[in-house]
Protein backbone atom coordinates (compact mmCIF):
# COMPACT_ATOMS: atom_id res chain seq x y z
CA UNK A 1 0.00 0.00 0.00
CA UNK A 2 1.42 3.32 -1.11
CA UNK A 3 0.69 6.50 0.80
CA UNK A 4 0.92 10.11 -0.30
CA UNK A 5 3.99 12.29 0.12
CA UNK A 6 2.31 14.47 2.76
CA UNK A 7 1.37 11.37 4.77
CA UNK A 8 4.91 10.00 4.56
CA UNK A 9 6.28 13.34 5.74
CA UNK A 10 3.94 13.28 8.72
CA UNK A 11 5.61 10.02 9.78
CA UNK A 12 9.07 11.51 9.20
CA UNK A 13 8.25 14.52 11.36
CA UNK A 14 7.20 12.25 14.22
CA UNK A 15 10.59 10.56 13.90
CA UNK A 16 12.38 13.90 14.22
CA UNK A 17 13.20 14.56 10.57
CA UNK A 18 13.02 18.18 9.40
CA UNK A 19 10.81 18.92 6.41
CA UNK A 20 10.15 22.18 4.52
CA UNK A 21 7.13 24.27 5.64
CA UNK A 22 4.10 23.10 3.66
CA UNK A 23 0.33 22.69 3.64
CA UNK A 24 -2.32 21.00 1.49
CA UNK A 25 -4.47 22.82 -1.03
CA UNK A 26 -7.61 21.45 -2.68
CA UNK A 27 -8.36 24.52 -4.81
CA UNK A 28 -6.41 27.05 -6.83
CA UNK A 29 -7.56 29.83 -4.51
CA UNK A 30 -6.28 27.89 -1.51
CA UNK A 31 -2.93 27.39 -3.26
CA UNK A 32 -2.68 31.16 -3.73
CA UNK A 33 -3.44 31.80 -0.06
CA UNK A 34 -0.88 29.23 1.10
CA UNK A 35 1.79 30.64 -1.22
CA UNK A 36 1.20 34.04 0.37
CA UNK A 37 1.41 32.60 3.90
CA UNK A 38 4.44 30.39 3.28
CA UNK A 39 6.33 32.96 1.25
CA UNK A 40 7.33 32.55 -2.37
CA UNK A 41 8.81 30.86 -4.21
CA UNK A 42 6.82 27.69 -3.50
CA UNK A 43 6.61 24.25 -5.07
CA UNK A 44 3.22 22.87 -6.10
CA UNK A 45 3.38 19.08 -5.80
CA UNK A 46 0.57 16.90 -7.13
CA UNK A 47 -0.41 14.28 -4.56
CA UNK A 48 -0.72 11.11 -6.63
CA UNK A 49 0.40 7.60 -5.74
CA UNK A 50 3.12 7.33 -8.38
CA UNK A 51 6.71 8.33 -8.85
CA UNK A 52 8.09 10.39 -11.71
CA UNK A 53 5.87 13.39 -10.96
CA UNK A 54 8.56 15.95 -11.75
CA UNK A 55 9.24 14.66 -15.26
CA UNK A 56 5.50 14.45 -15.91
CA UNK A 57 4.81 18.06 -14.95
CA UNK A 58 3.33 17.22 -11.56
CA UNK A 59 5.78 19.39 -9.60
CA UNK A 60 5.80 23.08 -10.53
CA UNK A 61 7.53 26.14 -9.09
CA UNK A 62 5.61 29.38 -8.48
CA UNK A 63 7.39 32.65 -7.79
CA UNK A 64 4.27 34.64 -6.85
CA UNK A 65 0.89 33.80 -5.22
CA UNK A 66 -0.83 34.65 -8.52
CA UNK A 67 1.37 32.21 -10.38
CA UNK A 68 0.67 29.57 -7.73
CA UNK A 69 -3.07 29.98 -8.34
CA UNK A 70 -2.64 29.75 -12.10
CA UNK A 71 -0.40 26.67 -11.97
CA UNK A 72 -2.62 24.97 -9.39
CA UNK A 73 -5.59 25.30 -11.73
CA UNK A 74 -3.57 23.37 -14.33
CA UNK A 75 -3.10 20.44 -11.97
CA UNK A 76 -6.18 20.20 -9.76
CA UNK A 77 -9.08 18.27 -11.23
CA UNK A 78 -6.93 16.79 -13.98
CA UNK A 79 -5.18 13.43 -14.34
CA UNK A 80 -1.42 13.07 -14.18
CA UNK A 81 0.28 10.47 -16.35
CA UNK A 82 3.77 9.43 -15.21
CA UNK A 83 6.12 6.60 -16.06
CA UNK A 84 4.59 4.68 -13.13
CA UNK A 85 0.89 5.09 -13.97
CA UNK A 86 -1.35 3.46 -16.54
CA UNK A 87 -2.12 5.42 -19.69
CA UNK A 88 -5.17 7.10 -18.13
CA UNK A 89 -3.07 8.51 -15.28
CA UNK A 90 -4.21 9.33 -11.75
CA UNK A 91 -6.55 12.10 -10.55
CA UNK A 92 -5.04 15.14 -8.83
CA UNK A 93 -7.34 16.21 -5.98
CA UNK A 94 -4.75 17.79 -3.68
CA UNK A 95 -1.52 19.73 -3.96
CA UNK A 96 1.22 20.03 -1.39
CA UNK A 97 2.22 23.69 -1.41
CA UNK A 98 5.77 23.76 -0.07
CA UNK A 99 8.25 26.55 0.44
CA UNK A 100 11.12 26.19 -2.04
CA UNK A 101 14.48 25.38 -0.44
CA UNK A 102 17.86 26.89 -1.26
CA UNK A 103 20.27 24.00 -1.12
CA UNK A 104 23.94 23.13 -1.20
CA UNK A 105 23.50 19.51 -2.23
CA UNK A 106 20.91 16.78 -2.85
CA UNK A 107 21.23 13.17 -1.70
CA UNK A 108 19.22 9.96 -1.83
CA UNK A 109 18.38 7.86 1.24
CA UNK A 110 16.31 4.70 1.16
CA UNK A 111 15.39 1.45 2.90
CA UNK A 112 14.08 -1.61 1.09
CA UNK A 113 13.50 -5.34 1.27
CA UNK A 114 16.17 -7.11 -0.77
CA UNK A 115 14.70 -10.49 -1.68
CA UNK A 116 17.77 -11.64 -3.58
CA UNK A 117 19.98 -11.27 -0.50
CA UNK A 118 17.17 -12.19 1.95
CA UNK A 119 17.85 -9.08 4.00
CA UNK A 120 16.89 -5.46 4.45
CA UNK A 121 19.07 -2.87 2.79
CA UNK A 122 19.88 0.76 3.54
CA UNK A 123 20.89 2.73 0.45
CA UNK A 124 22.38 6.19 0.11
CA UNK A 125 23.63 8.14 -2.86
CA UNK A 126 25.76 11.27 -3.14
CA UNK A 127 23.43 12.39 -5.91
CA UNK A 128 19.72 12.77 -5.28
CA UNK A 129 16.64 13.79 -7.20
CA UNK A 130 17.14 11.13 -9.88
CA UNK A 131 15.81 7.65 -10.45
CA UNK A 132 18.02 5.49 -8.23
CA UNK A 133 17.82 2.52 -10.63
CA UNK A 134 19.18 4.62 -13.50
CA UNK A 135 21.91 6.08 -11.30
CA UNK A 136 22.88 2.61 -10.10
CA UNK A 137 23.50 1.57 -13.69
CA UNK A 138 25.28 4.73 -14.85
CA UNK A 139 27.21 5.87 -11.74
CA UNK A 140 27.44 2.95 -9.25
CA UNK A 141 30.35 4.63 -7.43
CA UNK A 142 27.90 7.25 -6.12
CA UNK A 143 25.82 4.65 -4.29
CA UNK A 144 26.50 2.70 -1.11
CA UNK A 145 24.39 -0.18 0.24
CA UNK A 146 24.50 -1.85 3.63
CA UNK A 147 22.51 -5.02 4.33
CA UNK A 148 21.12 -5.74 7.77
CA UNK A 149 18.99 -8.29 9.58
CA UNK A 150 15.50 -7.21 10.74
CA UNK A 151 15.99 -9.08 14.01
CA UNK A 152 19.04 -6.94 14.83
CA UNK A 153 18.17 -3.69 13.08
CA UNK A 154 20.56 -1.20 11.54
CA UNK A 155 23.67 -0.90 13.72
CA UNK A 156 25.24 2.41 14.80
CA UNK A 157 28.45 1.77 12.89
CA UNK A 158 26.49 0.93 9.73
CA UNK A 159 24.55 4.18 9.88
CA UNK A 160 27.81 6.08 10.42
CA UNK A 161 29.38 4.42 7.38
CA UNK A 162 26.50 5.67 5.28
CA UNK A 163 26.73 9.16 6.76
CA UNK A 164 30.46 9.42 6.07
CA UNK A 165 29.94 8.10 2.54
CA UNK A 166 27.66 11.09 1.88
CA UNK A 167 30.50 13.40 3.00
CA UNK A 168 28.19 15.43 5.19
CA UNK A 169 29.54 17.90 7.77
CA UNK A 170 30.27 16.25 11.13
CA UNK A 171 27.26 17.74 12.94
CA UNK A 172 24.92 16.63 10.14
CA UNK A 173 26.45 13.15 10.18
CA UNK A 174 25.53 12.85 13.86
CA UNK A 175 21.97 13.91 13.12
CA UNK A 176 21.78 11.62 10.09
CA UNK A 177 22.91 8.59 12.10
CA UNK A 178 20.28 9.14 14.78
CA UNK A 179 17.48 9.72 12.27
CA UNK A 180 18.47 6.81 10.01
CA UNK A 181 18.50 4.34 12.91
CA UNK A 182 15.04 5.57 13.95
CA UNK A 183 13.89 5.23 10.37
CA UNK A 184 15.15 1.64 10.17
CA UNK A 185 13.30 0.78 13.37
CA UNK A 186 10.12 2.33 11.97
CA UNK A 187 10.61 0.41 8.69
CA UNK A 188 10.70 -2.90 10.56
CA UNK A 189 7.96 -2.09 13.07
CA UNK A 190 5.45 -0.94 10.43
CA UNK A 191 6.23 -3.66 7.86
CA UNK A 192 7.36 -1.40 5.04
CA UNK A 193 8.52 -2.72 1.69
CA UNK A 194 10.11 0.53 0.53
CA UNK A 195 10.96 3.89 2.08
CA UNK A 196 12.70 6.66 0.14
CA UNK A 197 13.76 10.21 0.94
CA UNK A 198 14.66 11.70 -2.41
CA UNK A 199 15.95 14.27 -2.35
CA UNK A 200 17.47 14.49 1.10
CA UNK A 201 18.81 18.03 1.12
CA UNK A 202 21.73 19.83 2.78
CA UNK A 203 20.27 23.32 2.80
CA UNK A 204 22.09 26.64 2.55
CA UNK A 205 21.34 27.28 6.22
CA UNK A 206 23.05 23.96 7.08
CA UNK A 207 20.00 21.86 7.86
CA UNK A 208 19.22 18.30 6.77
CA UNK A 209 15.77 18.30 5.15
CA UNK A 210 13.56 15.56 3.76
CA UNK A 211 12.20 17.36 0.70
CA UNK A 212 10.34 14.38 -0.78
CA UNK A 213 9.32 11.03 0.69
CA UNK A 214 7.80 7.79 -0.51
CA UNK A 215 6.53 4.93 1.66
CA UNK A 216 5.08 1.59 0.61
CA UNK A 217 3.66 -0.76 3.24
CA UNK A 218 3.25 -4.51 2.84
CA UNK A 219 -0.42 -5.21 2.08
CA UNK A 220 -0.09 -8.63 3.72
CA UNK A 221 0.70 -7.01 7.09
CA UNK A 222 -2.22 -4.56 7.22
CA UNK A 223 -4.21 -6.94 9.42
CA UNK A 224 -1.71 -6.30 12.20
CA UNK A 225 -1.29 -2.61 11.33
CA UNK A 226 -4.97 -1.53 11.42
CA UNK A 227 -4.09 2.14 11.93
CA UNK A 228 -2.47 2.19 8.49
CA UNK A 229 -5.63 1.21 6.59
CA UNK A 230 -7.09 4.67 7.28
CA UNK A 231 -4.29 6.12 5.13
CA UNK A 232 -5.41 4.27 1.98
CA UNK A 233 -6.62 6.65 -0.73
CA UNK A 234 -9.11 4.65 -2.77
CA UNK A 235 -9.63 7.55 -5.19
CA UNK A 236 -6.19 6.69 -6.56
CA UNK A 237 -7.09 3.07 -7.19
CA UNK A 238 -8.68 1.45 -10.21
CA UNK A 239 -12.34 0.54 -9.53
CA UNK A 240 -11.83 -3.03 -10.71
CA UNK A 241 -8.80 -3.43 -8.42
CA UNK A 242 -10.82 -2.19 -5.44
CA UNK A 243 -13.64 -4.61 -6.19
CA UNK A 244 -11.22 -7.53 -6.62
CA UNK A 245 -9.68 -6.87 -3.21
CA UNK A 246 -13.06 -7.44 -1.54
CA UNK A 247 -12.99 -11.05 -2.79
CA UNK A 248 -9.33 -11.71 -1.99
CA UNK A 249 -8.32 -11.61 -5.66
CA UNK A 250 -4.95 -10.32 -6.83
CA UNK A 251 -5.89 -8.04 -9.73
CA UNK A 252 -3.82 -5.31 -11.38
CA UNK A 253 -5.15 -3.38 -14.36
CA UNK A 254 -2.85 -3.01 -17.37
CA UNK A 255 -3.09 -1.36 -20.79
CA UNK A 256 -3.50 -4.37 -23.09
CA UNK A 257 -6.56 -6.08 -24.59
CA UNK A 258 -6.18 -9.77 -23.59
CA UNK A 259 -7.77 -10.45 -20.22
CA UNK A 260 -6.10 -13.16 -18.13
CA UNK A 261 -7.62 -15.36 -15.41
CA UNK A 262 -4.95 -17.57 -13.88
CA UNK A 263 -4.24 -19.45 -10.65
CA UNK A 264 -0.88 -18.69 -9.05
CA UNK A 265 1.26 -15.57 -9.29
CA UNK A 266 4.08 -17.38 -11.09
CA UNK A 267 1.78 -18.82 -13.73
CA UNK A 268 0.06 -15.44 -14.09
CA UNK A 269 3.42 -13.77 -14.78
CA UNK A 270 4.36 -16.52 -17.24
CA UNK A 271 1.00 -16.09 -18.98
CA UNK A 272 1.60 -12.38 -19.47
CA UNK A 273 5.13 -13.10 -20.71
CA UNK A 274 4.03 -15.61 -23.34
CA UNK A 275 1.23 -13.32 -24.54
CA UNK A 276 3.82 -10.59 -25.13
CA UNK A 277 6.17 -13.15 -26.70
CA UNK A 278 3.55 -13.83 -29.39
CA UNK A 279 2.96 -10.11 -29.93
CA UNK A 280 -0.09 -9.57 -27.74
CA UNK A 281 -0.71 -7.25 -24.80
CA UNK A 282 -2.15 -8.46 -21.47
CA UNK A 283 -4.98 -6.36 -20.06
CA UNK A 284 -4.44 -7.39 -16.47
CA UNK A 285 -2.66 -9.50 -13.91
CA UNK A 286 -5.30 -11.67 -12.22
CA UNK A 287 -4.28 -14.42 -9.80
CA UNK A 288 -7.31 -16.12 -8.23
CA UNK A 289 -5.06 -17.75 -5.62
CA UNK A 290 -5.02 -21.20 -4.08
CA UNK A 291 -7.92 -21.13 -1.62
CA UNK A 292 -10.37 -19.53 -4.02
CA UNK A 293 -14.12 -20.22 -3.86
CA UNK A 294 -16.52 -20.74 -6.74
CA UNK A 295 -18.07 -17.36 -5.93
CA UNK A 296 -14.67 -15.65 -6.12
CA UNK A 297 -13.89 -17.30 -9.48
CA UNK A 298 -17.25 -16.06 -10.75
CA UNK A 299 -16.41 -12.57 -9.55
CA UNK A 300 -12.94 -12.74 -11.10
CA UNK A 301 -14.39 -13.57 -14.52
CA UNK A 302 -16.98 -10.81 -14.11
CA UNK A 303 -14.24 -8.27 -13.37
CA UNK A 304 -12.26 -9.44 -16.38
CA UNK A 305 -15.27 -8.94 -18.67
CA UNK A 306 -16.09 -5.58 -17.06
CA UNK A 307 -12.91 -4.13 -18.58
CA UNK A 308 -14.00 -2.52 -21.84
CA UNK A 309 -10.45 -2.82 -23.21
CA UNK A 310 -10.60 -6.63 -23.12
CA UNK A 311 -11.36 -8.06 -26.57
CA UNK A 312 -10.28 -11.65 -25.77
CA UNK A 313 -10.14 -13.58 -22.51
CA UNK A 314 -7.61 -16.29 -21.64
CA UNK A 315 -8.33 -18.69 -18.79
CA UNK A 316 -5.15 -20.57 -17.90
CA UNK A 317 -5.55 -23.00 -15.00
CA UNK A 318 -3.09 -25.59 -13.72
CA UNK A 319 -5.18 -27.27 -11.05
CA UNK A 320 -3.57 -28.33 -7.82
CA UNK A 321 -5.31 -27.10 -4.71
CA UNK A 322 -7.59 -25.18 -7.08
CA UNK A 323 -9.78 -27.75 -8.84
CA UNK A 324 -10.57 -27.34 -12.53
CA UNK A 325 -14.27 -28.18 -11.98
CA UNK A 326 -14.58 -25.42 -9.37
CA UNK A 327 -13.09 -22.89 -11.77
CA UNK A 328 -15.33 -24.11 -14.59
CA UNK A 329 -18.50 -23.72 -12.50
CA UNK A 330 -17.49 -20.22 -11.44
CA UNK A 331 -16.78 -19.17 -15.04
CA UNK A 332 -20.03 -20.66 -16.36
CA UNK A 333 -22.04 -18.93 -13.62
CA UNK A 334 -20.82 -15.53 -14.80
CA UNK A 335 -20.83 -16.31 -18.54
CA UNK A 336 -24.42 -17.54 -18.32
CA UNK A 337 -25.54 -14.43 -16.46
CA UNK A 338 -23.76 -11.93 -18.71
CA UNK A 339 -23.78 -11.56 -22.43
CA UNK A 340 -20.57 -13.29 -23.51
CA UNK A 341 -19.70 -11.16 -26.52
CA UNK A 342 -15.96 -11.83 -26.64
CA UNK A 343 -13.97 -14.98 -27.42
CA UNK A 344 -12.72 -16.94 -24.41
CA UNK A 345 -9.74 -19.28 -24.74
CA UNK A 346 -9.52 -21.98 -22.06
CA UNK A 347 -6.58 -24.13 -21.07
CA UNK A 348 -7.21 -26.52 -18.16
CA UNK A 349 -4.79 -29.03 -16.65
CA UNK A 350 -4.52 -30.80 -13.32
CA UNK A 351 -7.00 -31.72 -10.61
CA UNK A 352 -10.45 -32.70 -11.96
CA UNK A 353 -9.58 -31.50 -15.45
CA UNK A 354 -12.01 -33.95 -17.12
CA UNK A 355 -14.91 -32.72 -14.98
CA UNK A 356 -13.94 -29.12 -15.63
CA UNK A 357 -13.85 -29.50 -19.40
CA UNK A 358 -17.20 -31.32 -19.34
CA UNK A 359 -18.85 -28.46 -17.41
CA UNK A 360 -17.59 -25.93 -19.93
CA UNK A 361 -18.44 -28.02 -22.99
CA UNK A 362 -21.98 -28.78 -21.79
CA UNK A 363 -22.67 -25.14 -20.92
CA UNK A 364 -23.43 -24.35 -24.55
CA UNK A 365 -21.26 -21.24 -24.30
CA UNK A 366 -18.69 -20.39 -27.00
CA UNK A 367 -15.43 -21.36 -25.31
CA UNK A 368 -12.33 -22.12 -27.39
CA UNK A 369 -10.27 -24.94 -25.88
CA UNK A 370 -6.48 -25.20 -26.13
CA UNK A 371 -4.48 -28.36 -25.56
CA UNK A 372 -1.50 -26.63 -23.94
CA UNK A 373 -0.12 -23.33 -22.62
CA UNK A 374 1.57 -22.25 -25.86
CA UNK A 375 -1.44 -22.95 -28.06
CA UNK A 376 -3.70 -21.08 -25.64
CA UNK A 377 -1.52 -17.97 -25.81
CA UNK A 378 -1.25 -18.12 -29.61
CA UNK A 379 -5.02 -18.44 -29.96
CA UNK A 380 -5.68 -15.57 -27.57
CA UNK A 381 -3.31 -13.28 -29.48
CA UNK A 382 -4.76 -14.29 -32.86
CA UNK A 383 -8.35 -13.72 -31.69
CA UNK A 384 -7.43 -10.35 -30.16
CA UNK A 385 -6.38 -9.15 -33.62
CA UNK A 386 -9.63 -10.04 -35.34
CA UNK A 387 -12.18 -7.26 -35.92
CA UNK A 388 -15.04 -7.29 -33.44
Amino acid sequence: MLIHEFQAKNFLQRLGWKIPPAALAESAEEARRLALELGCPVMLKAQVLAGGRGKAGGILKATTPEEAERLASRLLGHRLVTAQTASQGLPVARLLVERAINLKKEYYCGLAVDRKNEALVAIVSRQGGLNIEELSASRPELIKKIFFNPDEGLKQFQARQLGYFLELPEDLIKEFVVRLKQLAGFFIEKDLKLLEINPLVWSEDDRLLAVDARMEFDDCSLARQPELTALRDESQENELEKEARKFGLNYIKMDGNIGCLVNGAGLAMATMDIIKHFGGQPANFLDIGGGVTEQAVSKAFELLLADSQVVTALINIFGGIVRCDLVARGVVATAGRLSLDRPVVVRLEGTNVTEGRKILEESGLPFTFARDFEQAARLAVELSRQPR
